[in-house]
């Protein structure tokens, strides 16, 4: 079981209506159970810097299958996870703003949201996954 295109385009719809919501222009990406990209918005306005973070963290929380902000929270120093930003040919992200999606008990993909502060991100990502 994985997303797939019809799956994205629904994610997407819901984290723009979100983001144009609370005004922040986002970049937005969506992964398949593979970790490899569906789709990929870039609103008018969001950061070209974005978009390479957005999709980072939609496959780090498919990489990984947890919320990008709660990877970040456990890779501070001390931390079970800490360093694991290095890995994965620095594709790791631990910014809030990616976040599984899950159908019957499975990951099957992931969402990835950049461009504004973390929890705006976070907002918007959980919007988009819960769309489906």
């Amino acid at each position: 079981m994985t997303l797939n295109l019809t799956d994205a385009r629904a994610i997407i719809a819901a984290a723009e209506a979100k983001a144009g919501e609370i005004g922040q222009p986002m970049n937005i990406a969506v992964v398949d159970a593979g970790g490899n990209l569906i789709a990929h918005v870039r609103m008018d306005g969001a950061w070209i810097g974005s978009i390479d973070i957005s999709i980072n963290k939609a496959f780090t929380a498919r990489a990984f299958d947890i919320a990008t902000k709660d990877l970040g929270d456990n890779s501070q120093p001390n931390q079970q996870f800490y360093g694991i930003h290095a890995s994965n040919h620095g594709r790791i992200m631990i910014f809030a703003g990616g976040i599984p999606i899950s159908r019957d008990g499975r990951v099957v993909g992931a969402v990835g949201v950049s461009g504004g502060s973390g929890e705006q991100d976070q907002t918007v990502a959980e919007a988009g996954a819960a769309a489906l």
